[in-house]
Formats: C-alpha cells, sequence, structure tokens
C-alpha cells in the first residue's frame, strides 16, 4: 500500500516523530512501550513498521491503512471538503456528532456526494460537523450543557452512552420527548431484532444506526496453563487479574463494557473487572518480575473493537474470541428533533440506507441494523445488550456510568 505520508520500510521512530498522532494506534495494537519517550526513541529507531508489525502477528497494509487514518483526520486535510463549518449564518439544518474512526472518511464522502446529487430537491442548507471519534464529544458536551431546545441541532449521531443519556446533556431532551426515531423501519436487521434482543427503541425516541462490538484478543502463549477465556465470567472469575488490557481512552466502548458488566455482574463484576485490569507499568517496573503475573509485561487477554481483532493473521498466537454471552456493543445512535421532521427526515433516510449500513457493516465490521443488510454474523455471535429496560429504569445513566467508573478505578488503581 502507497501513502503519502509514510514508508512501511522507515522505522517507528521516524513515523511517531512526525506523527505523533499515530502513537495511541500502535498503543492500542501492542506497542504500549512506544508511550514511554524513552523506550520509543531506543526500541523505534531500531525497528521498521513492517517488521514491527510482523513481530505483532499484524496485518501490514490494515495497520498503516488505520495510520493513514489517524493522520488524515488529526491533520484535517479531508476536513476542509468534508465538513461545511457553522460560520454560515444561512443553513437551516445542522448536523453535529462524531464517527468511529474506521468509516469515517468513507462515509462522509459518500455524504458529500450525496447531498451534491440531492442539492435541487433540498431546499435549503445542512450545515455539518461530525468528527472523528478520537476527538472525544467534549466539543459537544460544552455546548449542550447550556443548551435549549430550540437551539439544539436538527440530527445528532454518535456512538456510547454517555452523551445522549446524561441528564445533564442529551437526557434532558430525552424526557422531553424532544427527539423522534424516524427510520421508518418496522423491523430492525434479524441480529438486532429477535428473542435475544431488541434495539428498536420502544418509546420511538431513538435510532441506533449500527454497534460497535467488543471481543477479546487472547495471547494463547500468556496462558501459561489458565483455560482459553470464552465467556465475561471467565474474564471475571479472578483467573486473569492484572492480566486483561482494556480501552479505557476508547470512551464509548469503556462505558458500554461497564454498562453491561454493571446490568449482568453488578457492583462487584465491576470490582472483577477493575482487579482483571493490567496497569501501564514504566520501564522500571516492567524489570520488576514480582509486580505484575507475566513479567514480560504482556496481556493475556485485550478487549477490543471486533474490527481490530479482524487483522490479527491466523498464524498468530493471538486469537479473537466472540465471548459466550454475546459481544458488548457500544449502539452509534441518530437523534432527530422532531419539529424539525420535515427537514431532517431525508437525512436520516440517507444514514440510514442500505448503502451506509453496507459500508458500517463492511468496512468497519460495525454490525448495521438495516434489515437488508447481510452483516456475516454467525449464530454464535451474538451480542451483550444492556436493553432498553435497563436505560428507561436508571434516570440519569451518566451518574450511572461515573459511580462504576470509580468503582472500576478504585480496584485497578487508575489515577
Amino acid at each position: 500500500m502507497m501513502n503519502k505520508y509514510f514508508d512501511s520500510n522507515e522505522k517507528v521512530f521516524d513515523i511517531t516523530e512526525r506523527y505523533p498522532e499515530t502513537l495511541d494506534v500502535f498503543a492500542a495494537n501492542g506497542f504500549e512501550h512506544l508511550k514511554n519517550e524513552a523506550m520509543r526513541k531506543v526500541m523505534g529507531k531500531t525497528i521498521n513498521l513492517e517488521t514491527a508489525c510482523k513481530t505483532k502477528k499484524i496485518n501490514v497494509e490494515l495497520f498503516e491503512k488505520k495510520l493513514v487514518e489517524v493522520i488524515d483526520q488529526t491533520r484535517g486535510n479531508l476536513d476542509a471538503t468534508l465538513n461545511q463549518t457553522r460560520e454560515n449564518g444561512d443553513c437551516e439544518v445542522s448536523i453535529l456528532g462524531v464517527l468511529p474512526c474506521p468509516v469515517r472518511i468513507p462515509l462522509m464522502e459518500s455524504f458529500t456526494k450525496w447531498l451534491q446529487e440531492h442539492e435541487k430537491d433540498l431546499d435549503y442548507k445542512v450545515d455539518y460537523e461530525l468528527k472523528a471519534a478520537n476527538f472525544g464529544v467534549d466539543w459537544i458536551r460544552d455546548e449542550m450543557e447550556k443548551a435549549e431546545e430550540d437551539s439544539i441541532s436538527d440530527l445528532f449521531m454518535s456512538a456510547g452512552f454517555d452523551l445522549f443519556f446524561d441528564e445533564k446533556l442529551m437526557g434532558k431532551f430525552k424526557s422531553q420527548g424532544v427527539f423522534e426515531d424516524m427510520s421508518g423501519f418496522e423491523n430492525l436487521n434479524n441480529d438486532f431484532q429477535n428473542d435475544e434482543i431488541s434495539l428498536k427503541d420502544p418509546k420511538g425516541q431513538y435510532t441506533v444506526l449500527a454497534v460497535v462490538p467488543a471481543v477479546f484478543l487472547v495471547n494463547t502463549e500468556e496462558l501459561k496453563g489458565r483455560k482459553m477465556p470464552l465467556s465475561w465470567e471467565d474474564l471475571l472469575s479472578g483467573d486473569f487479574e492484572n492480566s486483561i488490557s482494556l480501552p479505557l481512552n476508547d470512551f464509548d466502548l469503556f462505558n458500554a463494557l461497564l454498562l453491561s458488566i454493571h446490568k449482568e455482574f453488578g457492583e462487584d463484576g465491576i470490582r472483577r473487572l477493575g482487579k482483571a485490569h493490567m496497569r501501564s507499568m514504566t520501564p522500571a517496573e516492567m524489570v520488576k518480575s514480582n509486580v505484575r503475573n507475566t513479567s514480560s509485561g504482556i496481556p493475556t487477554v485485550t478487549v477490543m473493537p471486533y474490527l481490530f481483532a479482524k487483522m490479527v493473521r491466523e498464524e498468530s498466537p493471538l486469537k479473537a474470541v466472540w465471548p459466550r454471552e454475546g459481544a458488548v456493543i457500544s449502539p452509534i445512535f441518530l437523534l432527530s428533533k422532531k419539529s424539525s421532521r420535515d427537514k431532517v427526515k431525508p437525512l436520516v433516510d440517507y444514514f440510514m440506507s442500505k448503502e451506509v449500513g453496507q459500508m458500517l457493516s463492511t468496512s468497519g465490521k460495525f454490525p448495521s441494523t438495516h434489515p437488508e443488510v447481510q452483516n456475516g454474523l454467525t449464530e454464535d455471535q451474538g451480542f451483550m445488550w444492556i436493553g432498553w429496560d435497563y436505560i428507561n429504569s436508571h434516570k440519569d445513566l451518566g451518574a450511572l456510568i461515573k459511580e462504576c467508573m470509580d468503582i472500576f478505578y478504585q480496584e485497578a488503581g487508575v489515577k
């Protein structure tokens, strides 16, 4: 794969030096030591990108693509043409939110093309700001804390529960009936509406576009006699204390994980999850074999999005496991303002189209709720969904997430 930023024969240090935004990608894929500046300068200068990927049994082309996407998003070289800034006072419909990094660029290019093709049909201007998920949602949070119904955007899009169910943010509008599910789907995809699960909001307010599933990536060389973990219950059994890497920096997925464990295993489950989490270490700590279960500091299990687990080569000691109870899911929500229905509905129809659903399912391994999309899942690839009853029985999920996080951090020793 050719790109305009770097070559696979370049040293890892040189790539991270020019593009520090790639460090999170390296760390999330087994190169945690690069987060330490001293280690990055020493080890990063001795190995090129292609060799580094081979040592971790990672597909070089897919990893390179991920690095390019992050650089593109951070440098904003595409944002000038993919975003319409909110400086234009004559825009009548506004869209706000974040998109998962792996699909943001193709989705925004598709949306831009769709807008151009339907410019004559839309007798109003569309203003949209859809940033990459790695930017977080604080920029939306700051705006929402003081917003009133008439001043909020017409359409919101984001994964996770924090932003959309926090009573200080979008939750207050939920209770006021401001939003409406405009998908028009009587039934969702069979993967998400069956005897085991239903993502369709019974109150007709929230729309679920797709989901980000979390699965296990097990390093079989680090099991050290322990049985292969096949379920969330296995991870919390005590056999994997201080052995699991969790997506702490992926707030949407981590929050979904906390809520799912809380629902299925209660506060005790959160405590056990905290004990299982492997803390980050400095190089000095790494050499002290008595500090942790494995002297090498390599996690036995990494909980990660399904997309990244699919990047691992078959011959690798890293094995992807779809949990027996189901993959924890972070839903990608659409919130559509009821009062703007006439103008918002065509936009919702686009985002809920089969074309977009197929793009999410294929490019990002984010299974779509569109009833006609083939997500390519097997019968044993189910989901651990907290459910609408759980959501509606807790007035403020934002506060509950904070409670779970405090318990987790206390047990994990993370400050």
